[in-house]
């Protein structure tokens, strides 16, 4: 799978000028290329920059250059290309559909700056084009829903730290439901990967159950009105993000 894309620009001395507390408002620079904006969806927020030469593919499989893990998202779902003077989207006749701004994508249409892009309805991306003003933030709602950082394995919750950090089950868990992309994890892969050790041996189904109950409880000391844990009964658990 081709490595994600980060915006770059040759502008930090001067965002280090203008950086929060120097007394300067900080500045947001205009974009030099197009890019797509996670809105809606695990990690919101990341960014992929766009190719004139080289056509943008969204799906399931892991090939592809934006990979949603969602059994609603075709293994093949969606392409970006340049055309002309634009970047255009087109559905690749996948089973949920492509949409622009809520409109189903029958045929390639082309992108304009602040298109919202809606893949099988569960996730949303933002267009930005080229030379356009890229938002310091996703409006207000960027910090809502839940965030992880895999290298320090802390925990976001509405742009709020859990602190005291989740316990290695705890943590181990939240990660297989966030792997997961809002799939259902079934127990028994919740026991391979909470209690690797274990072999599927000696975990009870209310040793489960205790764990998830306790995970909930962390999350709702920040965020008592959003259920992120979502029971799928007769068949597992899946996380449910803002």
């Amino acid at each position: 799978m081709d490595q994600i894309h980060t915006e770059t620009t040759s502008t930090e001395k001067t965002d280090a000028l203008n950086a929060p507390g120097n007394g300067i408002a900080p500045v947001v620079h205009a974009r030099e290329s197009a890019m797509l904006i996670l809105r809606q969806g695990n990690e919101v927020g990341r960014r992929w920059i766009l190719s004139r030469t080289a056509p943008l593919s969204i799906g399931r499989h892991e090939d592809c250059d934006i990979t949603l893990p969602d059994r609603q998202v075709s293994r093949n779902h969606a392409r970006i290309f340049w055309q002309d003077d634009g970047y255009f989207i087109e559905d690749l006749g996948s089973k949920n559909g492509t949409h622009v701004n809520g409109q189903d994508v029958a045929t390639a249409v082309r992108l304009e700056d602040g298109d919202e892009l809606q893949v099988a309805l569960r996730f949303k991306l933002a267009f930005v084009d080229a030379g356009a003003t890229a938002p310091l933030t996703l409006d207000d709602d960027t910090q809502m829903g839940l965030r992880l950082d895999k290298e320090t394995r802390q925990v976001w919750v509405n742009g709020q730290m859990i602190d005291p950090p989740l316990s290695l089950h705890q943590y181990r868990l939240l990660n297989a439901l966030w792997e997961a992309g809002g799939g259902v994890v079934t127990r028994e892969q919740i026991v391979d990967t909470v209690w690797p050790e274990a072999s599927g041996e000696g975990v009870s189904e209310q040793a489960i159950d205790a764990l998830v109950r306790r995970l909930r409880e962390r999350i709702a000391e920040i965020d008592l009105e959003f259920r992120y844990i979502v029971t799928v009964r007769g068949h597992g658990f899946r996380l449910e993000n803002r």
